[in-house]
């Protein structure tokens, strides 16, 4: 779990505008970043950064 946060984490910092709140897209746009062999480890990245990204939006809403 730690790699997956790692990997999620660092994506997000490079690349913060291009992943959405859409685990579909994310998954594309992984694709298209990053080469990622394994099925399951593509999924489990996409997943959390779609749960940072709607955490995020979520924080906002609340703040204003």
């Amino acid at each position: 779990m730690n790699r997956i946060r790692k990997i999620a984490e660092e994506l997000l910092e490079k690349y913060p505008d291009k992943f959405t709140s859409n685990f579909d897209e994310n998954k594309k746009i992984l694709n298209e970043i990053a080469e990622v062999k394994s099925k399951f480890i593509r999924n489990k990245v996409a997943g959390y950064i779609t749960r940072m990204k709607t955490r995020s939006k979520v924080e906002e809403k609340v703040e204003q």
